[in-house]
């Protein structure tokens, strides 16, 4: 098995994880527009998410849960949801899909997903469900990587226990954030209570509001480097490794 694990950040929360053997693909957003969104940067190549065995969905967010996004994946994948999320998904016409509640776990090959508590809403507008929003744990014999989905700083973030690499959110879509997201300084201070080996800055850079023009679009490239200095500071044992929407990171040992 590999002692290292290969990470590619697509963009926003959307991530490949090479672990147990598996590629792991993190709230898939594919597509150059997103209802109100736009993609800032360069169209993802269908390569860089071929072959995907398992999907985590933290959330029902129209940005983290993107049904045409999901189509695009080939084969039949695993596909995990919150609790309440599977009738929505099977109307679809989606299969092998398996609902967590926070604490639940299942078992994918070489690979367990453990789901976690995520502080931040869970309601699909304008009709629903709503359902809790989830982090996940994933983990094989070698290796701990911490997907956090979309959350604030929460106490639990402590008690997660040893890991390797925690993917959090640093930012969002837009010019500002709303109630149950991190900034690049929560996103650092949560680093005190995670305590990663490596930190990957996640959910930054890549949407923008249609029509929004150049108001504040320094959000767009600044949330990183913010991150980065206040970690140094809060966490400077923790190692950051920034990537480029669509960019590859080297393996993470």
């Amino acid at each position: 098995m590999e002692d290292s694990t290969g990470i590619d950040f697509l963009g926003h929360a959307t991530v490949v994880v090479e672990i147990g053997g598996l590629r792991v693909l993190t709230d898939p957003v594919l597509r150059p527009h997103l209802a109100f969104l736009e993609r800032q940067t360069t169209p993802l190549h269908a390569d860089l998410y071929a072959g995907i065995d398992v999907v985590l969905v933290s959330h029902l967010h129209w940005d983290h849960l993107d049904l045409p996004s999901l189509r695009r994946l080939a084969g039949t994948p695993e596909i995990v949801v919150p609790r309440g999320a599977g009738p929505l998904l099977a109307r679809r016409g989606f299969g092998r899909v398996h609902e967590l509640d926070a604490g639940d776990s299942v078992a994918l090959g070489d690979l367990r997903v453990t789901a976690t508590p995520a502080l931040h809403g869970g309601f699909r507008p304008p009709f629903g469900p709503t359902t809790a929003s989830l982090g996940y744990l994933l983990e094989d014999a070698l290796r701990r990587v911490y997907f956090a989905g979309d959350t604030d700083l929460f106490p639990g973030m402590a008690d997660l226990g040893e890991l390797d690499v925690a993917l959090l959110p640093i930012w969002g879509w837009g010019p500002r954030l709303g109630p149950g997201h991190l900034d690049p300084y929560r996103a650092a201070e949560a680093l005190r209570l995670l305590r990663p080996r490596t930190a990957v800055p996640i959910h930054w850079g890549t949407y923008w509001l249609r029509g929004a023009g150049r108001v504040l679009r320094q959000r767009l490239v600044n949330p990183p480097h913010e991150f980065a200095a206040y970690a140094a500071v809060s966490a400077p044992d923790v190692i950051v490794r920034a990537a480029l929407p669509g960019e590859r990171l080297e393996r993470i040992r």
